[in-house]
């Protein structure tokens, strides 16, 4: 989880039993995003964000052929958090981690 994102998204999932990991736990909250994509990108994670930033980062891998983890993006604006939650349940569930590599996928999915 990206430090935009609320902290009741975590909370939500957490009590789905998703295991989510936030960048304040992961002492990367003040990382800058490329460093934050390439710690996920390294454990196998999603990156859950509402930072446009994330966008062109993951464009400009998808162009030169570097690998890195799905992104999965909302903007703040459009997806409630119980939007968030549902949808990021949904992937968790049912994406395996080969689907999840250079991808961005956008929220909400309905």
């Amino acid at each position: 989880m990206d430090p935009h994102v609320p902290a009741a998204v975590t909370r939500g999932l957490r009590r789905r039993g998703i295991d989510v990991l936030t960048t304040e736990e992961d002492q990367a909250a003040d990382w800058d995003d490329e460093e934050i994509l390439a710690r996920a990108t390294g454990l196998g994670r999603i990156v859950f964000t509402q930072d446009d930033d994330f966008l062109s980062i993951g464009r400009r891998g998808q162009v030169s052929g570097r690998e890195f983890s799905e992104i999965l993006y909302a903007h703040q604006l459009r997806i409630t958090v119980g939007q968030a939650i549902a949808d990021l349940a949904l992937v968790a569930k049912i994406m395996t981690p080969e689907e999840m590599k250079n991808r961005i996928e956008f929220l909400p999915l309905r």
